[in-house]
């Protein structure tokens, strides 16, 4: 972890990239967790602004549609609203009616998300309270609701239940940093008093790092894939030296330790993380344990891409990561060999490496202390995503099996299906427009409560695409949003696909449908725009072979009249 003296002298770095701004609000002094989240953000590459409003102004700035706040127009609203200024509110207020402090306080943060709501675009990164103990009644006051830190552990309560509800505030859990560190380490008496600043140097990093974990994933920069070592990694020992009965699993030497960290990974299966294998082993060898030691927790069906043989691992990586189609600084390598790790780093500068602890007692401690796969939402058909990619193999071995490419498709006998925006799957497009990168032409991330507002709005037209084949489902597969400028024309503001979809004429498809919708609504012209990244090099021409009209400058034009519909091997439903 980063110091903040470190983090301090970071603040002065020049970052590349669209800049972001955030406002960082609270009822006590936040100059130096201002500093603190300026600077982590620019070491992990972020251009963050970090304005720092004045001290306990928090109402004032929000309520005040004038304010400096909203002057500065920020993408992000940090609210820290501390323990030790709630318990002065706490004291001061009659004796009589503290029972329902936690309540009249959630509705305070409540008001504040509203008018963030009302007056900004702002995205809240809403902090959850820390705990003190004033012991006036001792262990007692778990039993009573007139006691402060029974009154601060029911509002955190309420707070979550309130977040929940909420789709523009995402949370920060400092409360789990204060139980890591303790509360000795995590507050500083001298600097509460002295300046009303009451996290600790020392902590702030921590609190840093929690908040630029969820604004990378909110800009679109997220962990979706680990790949997994064997030997010494998800069980103690060599499966082809000491055999199926001798490797440490369960009850067997360490292998509560092994147990425990496959149960960790399965989780990370299970919403919505691609866990793949990459051992140097024979692949038969390899595969013993998953398929017949009883006391296995991930088993053949968890892994959507399983490779052992004796490549070297690089090599082996690049493989998978081709096969899934993914950014390779969207991976993470865990392997227990030093000499591996090394290797590995040193070939492919972008893949996370983690450098994991000696004893293997210590691997999950550490994992998630990393913090690897935070997410801003949940995608519900995350369990599913591991079928989706073995079935995705088998099309890849289909597909070797045909002279030509056409053919190919065409034996898949394809069906695609165009939606409106509906409620049940705006956490699921939003995920998408955070994980897409490759096919995404504007690569505009939107959270679930920006998709809400889209499709409740008449300003738009906003369509998802499923895509499935004969031998299975892709899911949701593509994306478009488009504005409507006037009577007659329409922007394409938002155009992402899922990689699984790429060159199977999805493309082609979309386009055809949409024009066809847009004509329907009697609109005569559509225009667009590519906006390039470092990713999606791939499209940079997909409007020109789609017909449009190049205008320079990376915008085009489409006279809807004359449109000729592309080829496509999808049939619509």
């Amino acid at each position: 972890m980063f110091s903040f003296k470190e983090l301090r002298k970071a603040e002065k770095l020049k970052v590349d990239g669209r800049e972001y701004k955030m406002a960082v609000l609270g009822n006590s002094a936040t100059q130096f967790l201002s500093a603190a989240v300026s600077g982590y953000a620019k070491l992990e590459g972020v251009n963050l602004k970090v304005y720092d409003t004045d001290y306990n102004q928090i109402e004032l700035q929000l309520v005040d549609q004038q304010s400096d706040t909203y002057k500065f127009d920020p993408d992000f609203i940090l609210l820290w609203i501390s323990t030790e200024k709630m318990y002065e509110e706490f004291l001061s207020a009659p004796s009589i009616g503290r029972d329902k402090f936690a309540e009249a306080y959630i509705e305070k943060i409540k008001k504040y998300w509203k008018w963030i709501g009302q007056k900004s675009n702002a995205k809240v990164l809403q902090l959850n309270f820390t705990e003190m103990d004033d012991k006036v009644v001792g262990q007692y006051s778990l039993k009573t609701d007139t006691a402060f830190i029974f009154q601060i552990r029911k509002l955190n309560y309420l707070l979550q239940e309130a977040m929940k509800k909420n789709c523009n505030v995402y949370p920060i859990d400092v409360l789990a940093i204060q139980i890591d560190l303790g509360r000795t380490e995590f507050y500083d008496a001298v600097l509460y008093y002295n300046a009303k600043m009451c996290i600790a140097k020392k902590a702030l990093p921590y609190i840093a790092k929690s908040v630029i974990d969820v604004v990378k994933v909110i800009l679109g920069r997220l962990k979706k894939c680990i790949i997994l070592d064997l030997d010494n990694t998800l069980w103690g020992g060599n499966i082809g030296d000491d055999g199926l009965s001798h490797i440490e699993i369960g009850g067997l030497g360490k292998g509560y330790v092994y147990t425990d960290i496959q149960k960790w990974f399965k989780q990370l299966k299970e919403n919505g993380v691609i866990l793949a294998v990459c051992s140097k082993n024979n692949e038969e060898t390899a595969k013993e344990p998953f398929l017949k030691h009883k006391e296995m927790i991930l088993r053949l069906e968890d892994i959507s891409v399983f490779i052992a043989n004796w490549n070297d691992k690089a090599s082996n990586i690049r493989l998978i990561q081709k096969t899934l189609d993914i950014g390779m600084d969207s991976i993470i390598f865990i392997d227990d060999s030093p000499f591996e790790r090394n290797l590995v780093r040193g070939l492919i500068s972008e893949i996370e490496v983690p450098e994991l602890p000696e004893d293997p007692a210590y691997y999950l401690e550490f994992l998630r202390g990393c913090n690897y796969f935070e997410r801003v939402s949940y995608d519900k058909i995350a369990v599913d995503r591991t079928r989706m990619y073995q079935i995705e193999l088998e099309r890849k071995r289909l597909e070797a099996s045909f002279e030509t490419i056409e053919d190919y498709l065409m034996s898949l006998d394809m069906v695609g299906i165009i939606r409106s925006f509906d409620e049940e799957q705006y956490s699921r497009i939003a995920q998408l427009s955070q994980r897409s990168n490759q096919f995404n032409l504007r690569t505009v991330r939107y959270t679930e409560s920006e998709i809400r507002n889209i499709a409740e709005s008449n300003n738009y037209m906003a369509f998802y695409y499923f895509l499935k084949d004969r031998l299975g489902d892709y899911g949701i597969v593509g994306v478009v949003i488009m504005e409507k400028k006037s009577k007659n024309e329409l922007f394409i503001e938002s155009w992402f696909m899922s990689c699984r979809a790429l060159k199977r004429s999805m493309e082609q498809f979309i386009m055809n449908e949409l024009v066809g919708k847009a004509k329907e609504k009697g609109f005569k012209k559509i225009t667009a725009e590519y906006i390039p990244t470092t990713k999606n090099e791939m499209v940079y021409n997909i409007y020109g072979k789609m017909g449009f009209t190049d205008l320079l400058n990376n915008q085009y034009s489409l006279d809807i009249d004359t449109y000729k519909k592309q080829k496509t091997y999808i049939r619509g439903v």
